[in-house]
C-alpha cells in the first residue's frame, strides 16, 4: 500500500505538472497557430510556414535594431555596472547603501513611469530623442541592477577580499588586482547579469513603446503592432520568432548553471589546507 509521504509526492507532481501546462499549453497554442493557414480551423486547415516569410519580410529590421540595442545596453551595463557593483560591495557605508537602493528603483517603478521621465527631461534634444541611443538609455536604467545585483553578491565574498588583501601586501596594484583577481571571480555574477541584461533588453516593452520612433521600432513593438491588426496568424508567427530568439538565452542561463539573485551562492569553497608535519 502507498504510503502517505507516496501520497505527498505525487501530489507535488500534480501540482508541479498543471503548473507548468499552465504555463506552456498558451505558448504551444500560439506556435501552432503561426503555423497554420488559418487559425480558427486550426491545424486541420494544414501547416504553412507563410506567415514567418510575411513577418521575416516585414520586421526583419526591427529583430536587427532590437539586437543592436540589447548589444549597445550589455555594453553600457558592464562597463559601468561591474565598477558599480565592485565598488558598492567594498564599501559599507549607510551613503553606498542608498545608491544602491536608488539603482533599483528604476525596476520598482512601471516602465511607462520611467519613460516619461526620460522624454520630460531628455525630449527637447531632438537628434538624441529620434535615435536609437534614445532607447538604449531607457534600457540601461531598466537594466543596471540586474548587472550590478550580482556583482555586488560575489565581490562581497570573505574568500575575494582575502586575495586581494593577499595580492597587495605582495605589491600588486589596483588595477592588477581588479583585472587578475576580481573579474575572474566575479564571472559567475558578469555571465548571470550579462544574460538577464540581454533578454530583458531584447523582450522589453513598456519603456520602448513610449521611447520608439517609426524608425526605431524593436521587436515587442512590432509584436504589438502585429497582434493589433487583428490576424493571430501573423502575431503567432511574430511570437515564434521572438521565441526563437529568447530562447537560446534562457537555455545559456541554465545551462551555465547561474541564477541572478542567488549568485552569491555559486562561488568556490576555500579549500582547507592540508596538515604539515
Amino acid at each position: 500500500m502507498p504510503t502517505a509521504r507516496t501520497w505527498i509526492a505525487c501530489g507535488q507532481w500534480l501540482v508541479t505538472l498543471a503548473t507548468c501546462a499552465f504555463l506552456i499549453v498558451p505558448v504551444v497554442m500560439s506556435i501552432v497557430a503561426g503555423l497554420t493557414v488559418n487559425y480558427f480551423r486550426g491545424v486541420a486547415s494544414g501547416l504553412t510556414l507563410r506567415w514567418l516569410d510575411e513577418v521575416w519580410t516585414q520586421y526583419h529590421a526591427s529583430v536587427f535594431l532590437s539586437l543592436e540595442v540589447a548589444a549597445a545596453t550589455l555594453a553600457v551595463t558592464l562597463l559601468t555596472g561591474v565598477p558599480a557593483g565592485y565598488a558598492l560591495a567594498r564599501s559599507k557605508t549607510r551613503l553606498s547603501r542608498v545608491i544602491e537602493e536608488l539603482l533599483v528603483l528604476p525596476v520598482a517603478l512601471p516602465g511607462l513611469a520611467s519613460a516619461l521621465a526620460l522624454l520630460v527631461v531628455y525630449g527637447g534634444f531632438s537628434a538624441f530623442r529620434m535615435s536609437v541611443a534614445f532607447i538604449v538609455v531607457g534600457h540601461v536604467v531598466f537594466t543596471l541592477p540586474f548587472m550590478v545585483r550580482p556583482v555586488a553578491a560575489v565581490c562581497s565574498q570573505a574568500d575575494l577580499r582575502t586575495l586581494e588583501e593577499g595580492a597587495a601586501s605582495l605589491g600588486a596594484s589596483f588595477w592588477q588586482r581588479f583585472v587578475t583577481i576580481v573579474l575572474p571571480n566575479a564571472r559567475p555574477g558578469i555571465v548571470a547579469g550579462a544574460l538577464a541584461v540581454l533578454t530583458l533588453s531584447i523582450g522589453e516593452f513598456n519603456l520602448t513603446w513610449m521611447l520608439h520612433t517609426p524608425d526605431t521600432k524593436t521587436l515587442p513593438v512590432g509584436l504589438a503592432d502585429t497582434y493589433a491588426s487583428l490576424r493571430l496568424e501573423v502575431g503567432s508567427a511574430y511570437t515564434i520568432l521572438f521565441f526563437l530568439m529568447t530562447m537560446p538565452l534562457l537555455v545559456a542561463m541554465q545551462w551555465l548553471g547561474v541564477d541572478v539573485p542567488g549568485v552569491a551562492g555559486k562561488q568556490h569553497k576555500r579549500q582547507k589546507p592540508k596538515d604539515t608535519v
